[in-house]
């Protein structure tokens, strides 16, 4: 680890956060002739961060990039959007004074910029000269984040922030009505002055974003959603930069990068400035302008640590952070996922109007995820078609305002001819600007897509219609999306939970279909909606978000007892009517009784739990059924 000198020198005084380029520049010094000196930088970091110090590190998720030391250590929670191609840089070079002939040596990594003085110059002939290779990600916010995921992350840096790791304000950025229903934190001025200057960074922030807009309005920032805002990056990583892919929702806590020169295009570049500055290989103005876009829009993070995220649900740790505190809370949760469940299937039966067998089911959609791949066939899937959703009433919209209340990550797509005709739902590839062009359906594992059906409306889908709704198809039965890259296609997996509200039988196909019975009639579904919202406590909320995002991670198995059970089972439901049960409903039992256990913390199938599977199909099929002689086109 780091000499009794390096600690006192950086991790006591917090430089580690707000001076790390000095850290590594030190180790790097004193281990100038061994490699070992770049594990030593990671670990140290690693360490850093293990010590419940996550929060410490200034997010730009959460803080304006002016608001941010440039040099500085941050954190980025995102989305690989697209992986450029590998760049070879200077990772050690030479400099020459120009006065004194003295030579240094100097440290390249981490750095857009050769670090020299005026009066020093770089040997480019040196044979201490090292060239190293480093990969770059484009990467965006997390798609399609919910909105409670933004509070609870900023009000954790709001809590947990140090004034002296960075030069954004220690506090929240929050309307003047919000400031009295926090507590203050420590240290904080009194509540006029806090106003006074909070008014006055506002202003000043809305004068940077309005500049910020209109320079933008020329360049894409590739945001896969419509509406989706906050800094695109790009992402330097310099190890193991071949175990991420795109599409992977990754934590970056690496060195922030906004020196002006990287966007500039003119040729007369000065030798010293352009060094590490990898767009001058781009050979066409198209791709230095979508490789080196302005940092001012698109900053730079030289990644030292890097961590792959299951989840973004900040009620719940991951690895990097986790702490034995966070491990016994979560372990306290697990024994009361049975009562949880209880509350939240309350919950979901007032949104969906009184009807509990659909919010039965809406749970085992909810918490399913692609737990593993045969061959071309993804298991645990269980898209979801609710029918029987009245139109023209925003039924759809709201039922989506309350699910968006506890799961991380989703989105709602209204079906309209429209939408179908003129949105770009498949990534494609610009080869003149040498990058992937984003599109709605490129989104993050575990995201909840809401395809409200009930507003289609009669019309014709041209071609770009019929492309999409294959698009949906695929993703709904595979999970899988297939990239344009004009002269092939190109297979991307994914793991994206459907559900599709419709009135009737979707034209979509699905797992499982379960028709709506409304129970009740609100005169206004805005005001029901709201009063549901409202009357749901904040902690049982988060307890629901808990719920959601744990299950989707737990492991299941069925022991060879309750195997041999369930076949027996099956073949004697096949005696009587062969034709009552086939290989599909078997395969939907076994996916609904799967979902049933982990839904009350069960990490294998028991008997009783299958036969609760057995009698909610039966239920189901019922409505159905009962649902086709009243409407024959309805199935």
């Amino acid at each position: 680890m780091l000499r009794s000198t390096e600690i006192s020198a950086a991790a006591g005084t917090g430089d580690w956060i707000s001076k790390p380029l000095s850290l590594v520049q030190a180790m790097f010094a004193q281990n100038e002739t061994s490699r070992d000196w770049e594990k030593k930088v990671t670990d140290y970091f690693h360490e850093k961060l293990q010590n419940n110090l996550c929060s410490w590190v200034p997010s730009l998720n959460d803080s304006p990039l002016h608001y941010l030391k440039p040099g500085g250590l941050v954190r980025f929670r995102c989305m690989v959007q697209d992986m450029f191609d590998p760049e070879f840089y200077m990772g050690i070079y030479e400099t020459v004074h120009l006065d004194s002939s003295a030579r240094a040596l100097h440290l390249g990594k981490y750095r857009d910029m050769a670090d020299c003085t005026p009066h020093q110059e770089v040997d480019f002939h040196s044979s201490r000269t090292v060239t190293l290779e480093r990969q770059t990600f484009y990467c965006v916010p997390v798609p399609g984040e919910s909105p409670w995921v933004k509070e609870i992350s900023l009000l954790c840096v709001h809590t947990r922030a140090c004034a002296s790791t960075s030069n954004a304000p220690n506090r929240l950025k929050r309307s003047l009505e919000e400031d009295d229903e926090l507590p203050p934190s420590p240290g904080m001025q009194s509540d006029v002055q806090e106003k006074c200057k909070r008014l006055e960074m506002e202003n000043q922030e809305k004068q940077q974003e309005a500049g910020a807009s209109r320079s933008s309005q020329s360049l894409d920032l590739y945001f896969p959603l419509p509406g989706e805002t906050g800094p695109a990056c790009l992402v330097k990583v310099y190890e193991n930069w071949e175990s991420f892919k795109v599409n992977d929702v990754l934590e970056v806590y690496g060195i922030l990068s906004v020196e002006p020169a990287l966007s500039a295009l003119n040729e007369d570049r000065d030798s010293v400035t352009s060094i590490l500055d990898p767009a001058d290989c781009m050979d066409t103005l198209e791709e230095q302008r979508a490789h080196s876009p302005p940092t001012s829009l698109v900053p730079r993070i030289h990644a030292i640590v890097i961590q792959k995220l299951l989840h973004t649900n900040p009620l719940i740790p991951n690895s990097v952070c986790e702490t034995e505190e966070s491990k016994q809370s979560v372990s306290s949760f697990v024994s009361q996922l049975s009562s949880v469940r209880a509350e939240l299937l309350g919950f979901l039966t007032h949104a969906l109007l009184g009807d509990s067998l659909a919010a039965e089911y809406l749970i085992l959609h909810l918490i399913s995820t692609v737990y593993a791949r045969r061959d071309v066939l993804p298991l645990g899937k269980f898209s979801l078609n609710l029918s029987g959703c009245p139109r023209n009433s925003g039924f759809s919209q709201y039922l989506y305002r309350a699910l968006q209340q506890i799961v991380t990550v989703s989105h709602y797509l209204p079906m309209t001819i429209e939408n179908m005709n003129t949105t770009r739902f498949i990534p494609c590839k610009d080869y003149s600007a040498n990058r992937l062009v984003s599109g709605l359906l490129q989104l993050p594992s575990h995201t909840l897509l809401v395809v409200d059906e009930t507003v289609l409306e009669q019309g014709q889908l041209d071609t770009a219609g019929v492309r999409n709704l294959t698009a949906l198809g695929n993703l709904i039965t595979w999970q899988k999306v297939d990239y344009d890259f004009s002269y092939h296609q190109m297979e991307f997996p994914c793991n994206i939970n459907v559900l599709v509200t419709s009135e009737g039988r979707s034209l979509l196909p699905s797992d499982c279909q379960v028709h709506l019975k409304p129970q009740l009639c609100p005169p206004s579904l805005e005001q029901y909606t709201e009063a549901l919202m409202s009357a749901t406590l904040p902690s049982l909320l988060n307890k629901f978000r808990m719920y959601l995002s744990l299950l989707q991670n737990m492991d299941y198995t069925i022991s060879e007892e309750v195997t041999k059970a369930v076949e027996d089972d099956f073949v004697d439901m096949r005696k009587g009517d062969p034709q009552s049960i086939s290989a599909d409903d078997l395969h939907r039992l076994l996916v609904v009784a799967r979902l049933l256990s982990l839904g009350t913390g069960q990490t294998s199938l028991s008997c009783e739990t299958w036969l609760r599977a057995k009698e909610l199909e039966i239920q189901r099929k019922s409505r159905l059924q009962d649902q086709k002689y009243l409407n024959g086109n309805e199935l």
